[in-house]
């Protein structure tokens, strides 16, 4: 009896310490019970328990790509001992600053966060990971737009990532394709994005997450990422099904292209000299001695440049392995992954590029000059569709043709391309002018669908009860298709899949199914699009 009881007093002490967070991994040989303390591959974590949800912040995914890692494909984290505390979030990537705070950044910033409701580690739940826009120049999965705990409170576990942003995301150089197996370089950023999937593959179910049901969804840059990892060859079997948030895709001259390797890596040849490094004994050497600041500062990109932009831009590249071609080539010839796709874009996408456009001092004449540029034979068509003759009408025509021939032509394609296979799509336009000053000035502007997705508001700004109303069956939408791959249900109105009748859903102050969304200028589009054109 004696030992009996000293036994269980034993078991008693060792479960406290193991509360406290202070056995080391390798102490722990039982198996995970619950999500006080989750087991990874590369160690144990604890984190903080909010209304039901545990959340996980600052999880490392990859080795701090820095030093020699700079400019290198991601590796996964050192394994660590004892338990890590994961109760504040990682830094954000270096980036030039804007009026949105990203907090404290560094180099070492391929972290990721993690709500779940989940009450145990095998209850399997639906997955969704969350990839920020900003032009792959800005932006953080920490902003506060993105907290996953009110959408993760629709029975989802919510992950939102950090991936390598500008030069240091998106550079290519000659030397830098050299010295890598693949005999490409750039899109950094974007294997980080693959990166951070395989380690979703690899942990998920530990949340009480299953690896089985991942939905990616992301907006702007971060829905383009979706719409490329669509067609990429890394990210096969990583999730099975894809949201796209107003993604860009074919520019016509005014936002940044997709960079056949070639070229990008000439811009990494021009932003070596600009650094001072090109005449150096070993180029890569020198600039991976250069500090992130001396980067940034080298760059000089600011929100501005965003649009339009006069200096190097670095973006996602054509490289003939993770990205084999342009993706509307990718999706036309039906190579993209047979998964179902949640898409669509804002009433009044154009019109934040086509304010900054006009802020920087953009003509008419500059106007009509890009559009032929980037089009071609097929450009008086375009003009004649959105005419200006004035600064004051160029303004309006970018806003329109950003808005209907780009951000509402490629998600339209994506979906007909998808009806050709077995998975379903479903096409949306967001319509809802948010009650913002913002709102009142750019209408239902890129990115205003954000809080509602997430369900976070700034009540101070002037949202009212109706915004939560259609936050609430937006999360409803995005939730059911991530957990069946069909967002209907839960006594929200019908959205049928897309087909011949060209449906969407219009997603504001009415919630209902309309059909033929700017027919004539996404028709036009593709018309361009078939002409090799981006």
């Amino acid at each position: 009896m004696k030992i009996k009881s000293l036994l269980s007093g034993i078991l008693g002490i060792m479960i406290l310490v193991l509360s406290a967070g202070i056995l080391s991994t390798q102490c722990v040989a039982m198996e995970q019970k619950n999500l006080e303390v989750v087991k990874l591959d590369s160690g144990l974590i604890s984190g903080l328990l909010q209304g039901g949800t545990w959340t996980y912040l600052g999880i490392p995914y990859a080795k701090p790509p820095m030093g020699d890692l700079r400019w290198k494909l991601p590796e996964a984290p050192k394994a660590w001992s004892g338990i890590r505390r994961c109760t504040k979030y990682g830094p954000s990537c270096p980036q030039p600053q804007t009026e949105a705070s990203v907090g404290r950044m560094a180099e070492d910033c391929l972290y990721l966060n993690v709500w779940t409701p989940a009450k145990e580690p095998s209850d399997k739940l639906p997955v969704m990971v969350w990839i920020h826009g900003g032009a792959y120049v800005t932006g953080s999965g920490s902003e506060p737009t993105y907290n996953g705990l009110n959408l993760s409170k629709q029975g989802v576990i919510v992950v939102t990532i950090n991936y390598r942003l500008g030069p240091f995301g998106f550079m290519a150089h000659p030397l830098l394709s050299k010295e890598s197996p693949k005999g490409t370089s750039g899109n950094y950023g974007l294997l980080d994005q693959v990166e951070a999937l395989n380690w979703v593959q690899r942990n998920i179910q530990a949340f009480g997450g299953d690896p089985g049901r991942v939905t990616i969804f992301g907006e702007s840059a971060g829905g383009q990422s979706v719409n490329i990892l669509l067609v990429s060859p890394l990210s096969k079997g990583l999730f099975q099904r894809a949201i796209s948030e107003s993604g860009p895709q074919w520019h016509f001259g005014l936002l940044v292209p997709f960079t056949p390797l070639k070229e990008a890596e000439k811009k990494g040849e021009q932003f070596a000299a600009e650094l001072g490094c090109d005449k150096a004994k070993d180029p890569v050497a020198a600039m991976r001695a250069k500090k992130p600041d001396e980067l940034i500062q080298t760059w000089g990109w600011t929100a501005t440049e965003m649009v339009i932009p006069d200096g190097i831009q670095f973006q996602a590249v054509v490289d003939g392995w993770f990205l084999p071609d342009r993706p509307e080539v990718l999706f036309k010839a039906g190579k993209q992954h047979d998964v179902p796709v949640l898409i669509g874009s804002n009433k009044n996408e154009g019109a934040p590029f086509a304010a900054l456009a006009q802020s920087k001092g953009k003509t008419v004449a500059e106007y009509k000059a890009r559009v032929l540029g980037a089009i071609g034979e097929l450009a008086p068509e375009v003009l004649t569709m959105f005419p200006a003759d004035t600064d004051e009408q160029a303004y309006i025509a970018i806003a329109n043709l950003l808005t209907q021939m780009d951000f509402a032509s490629f998600p339209r394609f994506i979906c007909k391309s998808v009806a050709k296979t077995k998975s379903k799509a479903y096409l949306y336009q967001f319509t809802r002018v948010p009650p913002t000053k913002y709102g009142a000035l750019l209408g239902c502007y890129h990115s205003c669908e954000m809080p509602y997705v997430f369900g976070n508001f700034v009540m101070s700004d002037g949202y009212k009860q109706e915004d939560l109303d259609l936050s609430m069956v937006m999360m409803g939408y995005w939730t059911g298709f991530a957990s069946s791959g069909d967002p209907n249900g839960g006594g929200r109105p019908a959205w049928p899949y897309y087909g011949p009748k060209d449906q969407n859903l219009e997603l504001g102050d009415q919630v209902r199914v309309n059909a033929v969304l700017f027919k004539a200028q996404c028709d036009l589009a593709e018309k361009i699009y078939a002409g090799g054109k981006p």
